[in-house]
């Protein structure tokens, strides 16, 4: 993991919300936002980013960076497949969460849980980060303005990085998504061209395990 970290100051909230966990191309990345408080969050307007065009996200995520504490950490598709070897999906996001969450003591967390159970996930995490207020929602990034902005700034850094492996192909590998027919077009031709999959992919997803079945004439378990 590569955690990128700046201006650490004490007696903060922290929101934190992830970008690129379904796809299947690029990279996922945990953002956690600091702040003393939200009012400021407010008057920026952020919400869920998903709901946000690229070029309002782009501005809030200047506004958030200049005024608040943040911390990004990524993590590449090859990475991701080899934790997977090892622990879900789920478990990594909380690893990647509690990192986050822990450059600048904080008295508050505020999460948006990307587990099935709230609480347990809540009680996980809060056993990793003592002395803590852990507070793990479903679509917390439209309840709390500390994790809308977490959203924000996740979701730009991942499409800046998709921006860059678009680059490094030289080809339009659409958003990385599974849904996305020109990303799984690019997967699938490469695969047929080159006899695996490109750079950047995830292999452990169902969907990359199918073509390289029907690529290698193998079966999936092989993969």
């Amino acid at each position: 993991m590569n955690i990128m970290s700046y201006r650490f100051t004490k007696h903060m909230i922290c929101g934190v919300d992830e970008a690129g966990r379904g796809s299947v191309l690029g990279p996922l990345v945990v953002g956690a936002v600091y702040s003393e408080s939200d009012d400021m969050l407010k008057e920026i307007g952020v919400k869920d980013s998903k709901k946000l065009t690229p070029k309002t996200r782009e501005r809030m995520y200047d506004q958030i960076v200049n005024a608040c504490e943040f911390c990004v950490i990524p993590i590449s598709a090859e990475e991701i497949d080899a934790k997977r070897k090892m622990m879900s999906l789920n478990e990594v996001e909380l690893e990647m969460f509690v990192a986050a969450c822990s450059k600048i003591p904080v008295s508050a967390v505020y999460a948006d849980c990307p587990d099935v159970n709230e609480a347990g996930f809540s009680k996980e995490m809060g056993g990793r980060m003592k002395r803590t207020e852990i507070t793990a929602r479903h679509k917390a990034d439209d309840i709390f303005p500390i994790v809308s902005a977490a959203s924000v700034v996740a979701k730009v850094t991942r499409d800046r990085m998709i921006a860059d492996i678009r680059d490094e192909f030289g080809a339009d590998i659409g958003s990385g998504y599974p849904s996305d027919r020109v990303t799984m077009g690019f997967i699938e031709k490469w695969i047929k061209d080159n006899g695996g999959p490109p750079p950047h992919t995830r292999c452990s997803w169902e969907p990359v395990r199918q073509m390289m079945t029907v690529s290698k004439n193998t079966r999936i378990s092989d993969w």
